[in-house]
């Protein structure tokens, strides 16, 4: 090896850990930061927060890709295409909309919990709508999957029933719009990268949330106004935090094109953890060891099916 190789592959490993770190970084922060605004800070709008966050992702989307040029245009060529994305998207917008608000009432660390059984709800929707078995291993490892976040929910000190629906309806929503994806985006014809998708998906989803916003909560722009005189930190908090969400998505596509999806999926089991650890340290929320033993319990099982499913390829 030439000691330009070498510096090539220094650079290029460099850039990898800048992109995970850059992943981590926007994946957490957006989560804490709607923690924050959402429960401490007091700013109980999560559906006007998530027309915020979708506003973003169609400016910063359409800017990457048209003026940027970081992935190629992709142009609808249907109008059932159109409809299929606008299908997605309301599914997209009930997940964030429901993990926001059970942000409201819940822990990060219980949040983490329930949303670490996406791959339950995967195996369920993909069955029910597609008749796709998976092998008996990968079915056995949800098994703690599901056993965890019961026990987690047990041992939970600041448990919240209409918390815990959001969050796991958010979490069904999440899985429901993976399996639907592959299922309306499959043919050749179809296939459109994450960050197009994005672009589409974002702007349909800020006219189906400015209706949603005016009838469930009311006059919250001049809320936000309002608050905004007493204390101009908000507009920056809003602001920062929606351009975070954006960053979540884009820094999702370069990690998966720089590495590989399996990269990603081990990365995002660890990433639950981190989060668990940070939110507990600056939130300062009371955790049980019952409710830290369901936790654990059930990323076990997220590692478990993960491994699972990669046999099962092979």
């Amino acid at each position: 090896m030439t000691g330009k190789d070498a510096a090539g592959g220094g650079k290029g490993r460099l850039f990898t850990v800048g992109l995970v770190t850059a992943w981590y970084s926007s994946n957490i922060g957006v989560l804490l930061l709607n923690k924050y605004l959402l429960s401490n800070y007091g700013f109980k709008y999560p559906i006007f927060l998530t027309m915020c966050h979708m506003s973003a992702c169609s400016l910063f989307s359409y800017a990457a890709i048209a003026w940027l040029r970081i992935v190629p245009m992709q142009l609808p060529r249907s109008r059932l295409q159109l409809a299929k994305i606008a299908a997605l998207s309301l599914i997209f917008c009930a997940s964030v909309v429901s993990g926001n608000i059970s942000l409201r009432y819940l822990p990060v660390s219980f949040n983490q919990a329930v949303g670490a059984t996406t791959p339950f709800f995967t195996a369920v929707f993909a069955y029910l709508m597609t008749v796709k078995r998976e092998s008996f291993l990968t079915y056995l490892a949800l098994v703690p999957v599901v056993t965890g976040v019961i026990i987690a929910s047990g041992g939970e000190p600041s448990f919240n029933l209409f918390g815990f629906i959001m969050c796991v309806g958010a979490t069904a929503a999440r899985a429901l719009k993976t399996v639907l994806q592959g299922i309306l985006m499959s043919s050749d014809g179809e296939k459109i990268n994450s960050m197009n998708l994005l672009m589409y998906m974002a702007p349909i989803a800020v006219l189906l949330l400015v209706p949603a916003t005016i009838f469930m909560e009311d006059n919250v722009i001049a809320i936000t106004i309002q608050l905004a005189k007493k204390d101009i930190n908000i507009i920056w908090y809003l602001l920062f935090n929606s351009s975070l969400a954006y960053f979540v998505n884009l820094t999702n596509f370069l990690v998966t094109k720089h590495t590989s999806a399996l990269t990603l999926q081990v990365l995002g089991n660890a990433k639950g953890a981190v989060a668990v650890v940070i939110s507990i340290l600056i939130f300062r929320n009371p955790v049980s060891i019952t409710g830290m033993l369901g936790y654990t319990l059930t990323v076990i099982g997220v590692l478990l099916y993960s491994e699972a499913k990669k046999r099962t390829k092979q």
